[in-house]
């Protein structure tokens, strides 16, 4: 769409001075972002699947460089003789105040016997002012978030903001242009498995995250990165960790702890209770009073909590009813009453019903089953379509973890298309 305000219109003309990507770093991209096959057969022909020479070695190594044109190959016993990969690369500059991370798309195609060809094209720019203010430019996108598909010979307009511009860059160029308030931020070149958007935004728009970089607190940072207004109730309990020196491992479980604290009306101001030496038995410690407590309001008010959580639940999260899919393993279904929320934690041992998941406007619960055995909790954001933890018994992770995440995640156009029908 064509700039609006005067904030747009001054990104838009800034946009037409950045230079070109130069041949260094699109070298640079090449070499660090895609995965250089060397194809290795039963006979021990190794194709080097970047200039297309081939050469007998019996070694078995899992790397070896090529002779002809040096390029330090991940040797692969396959027969497959085509291969292509798709990858995003992240540039870091500066252009008038402004912080701009650009990112380009990157394709490879290699056949064995022949040189690889390779295509780049800038696809998105972000820009952050000073103060957290940002504005996107892209090309157009028409097959949406899960497909790599770009119009490139779109022109780069302003574009609303959505998730499928946050990209995930599998590498960032090391040299860097920072503007002066990321220069003092503690920004060291490294963005901590936190999306470059995310890490820039979160520390021009909030002090807070500056404050959680600079003093190692790197777990906290990832978790609110993106959301940071959601850290102001638990801000006064994460000063006092950082005063003690208390790293904090697992800032999901840290902050369903520090819930059921305030839910039992502890002191948030006490090292004792918000610093506790052994934070998988505190949660549990707590997890298992709430729940007794819980059963004991039960007990006296059972028929009237259980309906008014229920109506509750059923008037924000029927519209996600039914959603049920799987890849021939592991099923993955909506959960869709407070019971069946309650047995949930129950089976797995966590606090999925202890802290209310169920009733939080933003979160949707999916359970995970293989053999009809639960195996993992899902945790779904309504707002971003996007998992935000899944857990397994005591909030292990099981072997089927990335599995599962990866599994909701390509079916996210089903509560895409319920959320739609529902508007």
């Amino acid at each position: 769409m064509k700039p609006k305000n005067k904030f747009q219109k001054q990104v838009f003309e800034l946009s037409k001075k950045l230079p070109s990507i130069s041949e260094t770093q699109v070298k640079w991209a090449y070499m660090n972002c895609i995965a250089h096959i060397g194809r290795r057969t039963k006979k021990g022909v190794i194709s080097c699947m970047e200039c297309g020479h081939t050469w007998i070695d019996t070694t078995t190594g899992e790397q070896c460089t090529c002779p002809r044109c040096g390029a330090k190959l991940l040797v692969t016993g396959t027969r497959q003789r085509v291969f292509k990969q798709s990858e995003y690369f992240c540039i870091v500059t500066a252009c008038e105040g402004f912080q701009v991370l650009r990112f380009f798309y990157i394709q490879y195609y290699a056949k064995a016997g022949e040189k690889a060809h390779y295509f780049h094209s800038e696809v998105v720019q972000r820009w952050i002012a000073p103060n957290g203010k940002y504005v996107t430019l892209a090309r157009l996108r028409p097959m949406g978030y899960f497909a790599d598909t770009w119009s490139f010979s779109s022109t780069f307009e302003i574009r609303s903001e959505k998730p499928l511009y946050n990209l995930i860059p599998a590498s960032i160029y090391p040299r860097q242009r920072l503007i002066p308030e990321i220069k003092r931020s503690g920004y060291k070149g490294q963005c901590h498995d936190i999306t470059p958007f995310d890490l820039f935004y979160s520390l021009l728009a909030d002090n807070k995250a500056e404050t959680l970089l600079k003093a190692g607190e790197i777990n906290l940072l990832r978790f609110f990165a993106g959301n940071f207004h959601h850290i102001n109730s638990y801000w006064a309990s994460i000063k006092i960790c950082i005063r003690n020196n208390y790293k904090i491992k697992d800032a999901s479980i840290w902050r369903d702890y520090i819930d059921l604290l305030r839910f039992f009306g502890k002191d948030l101001h006490n090292a004792k209770y918000v610093c506790p030496d052994d934070l998988t038995a505190g949660h549990d410690k707590y997890v298992k009073k709430k729940k007794e407590r819980i059963e004991q309001e039960r007990r006296e008010q059972a028929s009237q909590k259980a309906l008014e959580d229920e109506n509750r639940f059923k008037e924000t999260k029927s519209k996600y009813f039914g959603i049920i899919f799987s890849d021939g393993l592991i099923e993955v279904r909506t959960l869709e009453s407070v019971d069946d929320i309650m047995k949930e934690g129950d089976i797995m041992h966590h606090c999925v019903f202890a802290s209310d998941y169920h009733l939080k406007s933003d979160s949707l619960i999916l359970s995970a089953c293989v053999d009809g055995k639960r195996m993992e909790t899902v945790e779904l954001s309504l707002s971003r379509l996007k998992v935000l933890q899944s857990r397994g018994v005591c909030n292990t992770s099981t072997e089927y973890h990335e599995q599962i995440i990866n599994l909701v995640e390509k079916n996210i156009r089903l509560f895409k298309r319920k959320k739609r029908m529902a508007a």
